[in-house]
């Protein structure tokens, strides 16, 4: 199939999978509102094969050292898939099944696959991670840019961490938790029973942001957008919190929208 715009509906909810733009959600709209930022860098992009940014785009494979591209110098940011075009395997009218071939510079191949499922009130995201080779670490994570307002109030942001990665000057958390202070926020919280971020635009809509994952990075320094990313790690990871990928054992994560008109 080809690598243009797919759209999904499920009663008045519609999203837009664009799978030659980084295998990203482009849009959701709901009741004709349209919930995230729009633009070729916006939507929804899958973070994977990691999340957030590794240090100087350095991390250890094995007893390898492997050096990514500083594409937010001095560091390599939210993996390499999100610059790709994925392959179509499979659409209904309310589910996008999507691949990716892992490629250079990555230096393990494999695949991604990520689904995209709808329904009236809710978007599910899915992602796989499988090797075609030996095992090495990965992280999977979704980065959607939510717009701060939906025409009304702006967004506001509630969620319960058990605690804030501490960030260094570099961006990076420094290894030390600290109990979650007030934002703006630039950070990542962990969250031991799993993601559970609400979203309410006052007099529109509220929307419940779940993932069995624990880790959960909150973005809202930008004026337009507010980012809440489920993620199965946190950032640096690959170095700090590998999680493997084997020939036996894919990695698997999925996070959940869920929306309630008000």
């Amino acid at each position: 199939m080809s690598d243009e715009d797919i759209t999904l509906t499920a009663g008045d909810a519609e999203a837009t999978v664009q799978p030659g733009n980084g295998g990203r959600v482009g849009g959701l709209r709901v009741g004709g509102l349209e919930l995230l930022r729009q633009g070729e860098r916006f939507g929804c992009f899958p973070m994977v094969p990691w999340c957030g940014r590794i240090r100087d785009g350095r991390f250890l494979d094995g007893a390898t050292v492997r050096q990514m591209p500083l594409n937010a110098p001095p560091h390599a940011i939210h993996g390499t898939a999100r610059d790709g075009a994925w392959k179509v395997a499979r659409v209904t009218a309310d589910e996008a099944v999507l691949t990716y071939d892992l490629v250079e510079p990555w230096p393990h191949p494999g695949r991604i696959t990520q689904i995209v499922r709808l329904t009236e009130d809710s978007l599910t995201l899915s992602m796989g991670v499988e090797t075609h080779g030996s095992s090495f670490p990965a992280q999977i994570g979704w980065h959607p840019w939510f717009n701060r307002t939906l025409g009304g109030q702006d967004v506001q942001v509630a969620f319960e961490p058990a605690w804030q990665e501490e960030r260094g000057e570099d961006h990076l958390p420094t290894g030390d938790r600290v109990e979650p202070r007030p934002g703006p926020w630039d950070d990542c919280f962990g969250m031991p029973g799993g993601v559970d971020v609400t979203l309410t635009w006052p007099g529109r809509l509220a929307v419940r942001v779940t993932s069995p994952e624990e880790w959960v990075v909150v973005y809202d320094e930008q004026e337009a957008a507010v980012c809440v990313e489920p993620q199965t790690g946190p950032p640096n990871g690959l170095n700090t919190l590998p999680r493997l990928v084997t020939p036996l054992e894919p990695l698997e994560a999925t996070t959940t929208w869920s929306w309630t008109r008000l």
